[in-house]
């Protein structure tokens, strides 16, 4: 009987390479921070090396000397390729991987893969691939012999390998459909948001560093059912639920794709329509890792992306999410935002009050009244209830007596009545 072999995916085994130009650009950070993205790819850190250099080699990215040693690390440790930490021009991409004799992937490849592998709806898969395509256009040289040593592994996932096998002018017209595809996607989005208004529905969105929290505080908010794993990019796709605040009063929460430092234009440009939920947001709830050390770097990395988007002017509520994981005497501030809160959306510490300062905002958006309506105005009141916060209701014998807060673009309507309580 022939004796079955078992195959398995081979488990590719990297080298993370960086250059530091400057003393204070931590990049020591910032290779940890492509190790936990290489290991949401899949794959395994052997080693990191960092080169101290003026500037980034414009030719081959690292300098004669350390690509050597690079190279006899991959013989010593049997590394399948190297991962940089910067995003690589074609000419750097190609004449690296001829010094070094190996597969050479840059961090943007990693994270193109991590967005391929994660995206489930129809939306994040265009979003992907065209992201995927823009990228891979410009170095299909260089690709085409690196993806020849191995059969997979890192940015080779989703619709990328079959494309590299078409010629440019294939490309840009499958970019060309695929942009067509994401208007239509755009188009939609407007047609919900137009409705929203309609509705006069206030809508937060929630943004923050990759693996803040963000999914996991809108489960406990709303039972979303998202998944929500210590991982870099763990959800992909936006969700939007509804939450009933204790009040009774609603808001609809939408959750953002995580930012990263680095993260590439590519997927800024290709996921516009989506982030852009932030930018026709009533609100920003900013989540924040207070437990990270580089918490202030990712602070500074989200308000840089939301700025690169074109969105400013907007009522920022910073939410200091893990505080089950640190010492309570630590100061926590943003001053950039408008209001703070310590939450832990794990244990639901502090979610209370997140809660009741997101009904004060509501409220402070609304106009206070107290009326008595004829009773043939009754539908009147069932506007108030949609719409507004009632918390008063009494029947008497001249009409339904009425205290609440109501939307400002709903105040004229709702006071239009020729009665003693109208003057």
């Amino acid at each position: 009987m022939a004796e079955l072999i078992e195959l398995k995916e081979v488990e590719e085994q990297v080298i993370l390479i960086a250059v530091s130009t400057d003393d204070n650009d931590d990049t020591a950070a910032s290779l940890s921070e492509l190790e936990e993205l290489v290991k949401t790819a899949g794959a395994v850190t052997l080693d990191k090396i960092i080169q101290n250099r003026e500037r980034i080699h414009p030719g081959t990215y690292l300098g004669k000397g350390k690509i050597e040693e690079v190279r006899n690390r991959v013989w010593e440790l049997g590394a399948t390729g190297v991962v940089c930490d910067d995003e690589l021009s074609p000419a750097q991409l190609r004449n690296l991987e001829e010094a070094l004799d190996t597969k050479v992937m840059d961090r943007t490849m990693v994270i193109l893969d991590i967005f391929a592998s994660r995206a489930t709806t129809r939306e994040g898969k265009i979003q992907v691939e065209l992201a995927q395509l823009k990228y891979r256009s410009a170095r299909l040289v260089g690709l085409r012999s690196s993806l020849s040593r191995l059969g997979g592994g890192i940015g080779t996932r989703g619709p990328g390998e079959k494309k590299l096998e078409m010629d440019r002018r294939l490309i840009h017209e499958r970019i060309g459909q695929l942009k067509s595809e994401l208007e239509s996607v755009k188009r939609h989005r407007e047609v919900t948001r137009l409705q929203r208004d309609r509705n006069h529905t206030t809508v937060a969105a929630i943004v923050g560093y990759t693996n803040a929290g963000k999914s996991t505080l809108l489960n406990k908010l709303t039972d979303a059912d998202i998944l929500a794993e210590d991982k870099l990019f763990a959800t992909l796709d936006p969700t939007t639920r509804n939450l009933t605040l204790p009040g009774g009063q609603q808001i609809l929460l939408t959750d953002t794709v995580g930012f990263i430092r680095k993260l590439p234009h590519h997927l800024i440009e290709a996921f516009k329509s989506t982030l852009e939920e932030a930018k026709y947001s009533d609100l920003i709830l900013h989540v924040v890792d207070c437990s990270n050390p580089q918490m202030d770097m990712q602070m500074y990395v989200v308000y840089e992306t939301l700025r690169d988007l074109g969105i400013k002017d907007k009522e920022i509520i910073t939410v200091f999410n893990k505080i089950d994981e640190v010492d309570s005497n630590v100061i926590l501030r943003d001053i950039t935002s408008d209001h703070q809160v310590k939450i832990s959306a794990l244990t639901g510490e502090g979610l209370d009050e997140l809660q009741n300062l997101l009904e004060s905002i509501l409220r402070s958006k609304k106009i206070y009244i107290e009326k008595i309506y004829p009773y043939n105005e009754a539908g009147k009141i069932q506007m108030i209830r949609k719409y507004g916060q009632l918390l008063k209701e009494e029947y008497l014998d001249e009409g339904i007596q009425v205290c609440a807060y109501v939307p400002v673009e709903l105040y004229a309507s709702l006071t239009d009545i020729s009665d003693s309580d109208n003057k």
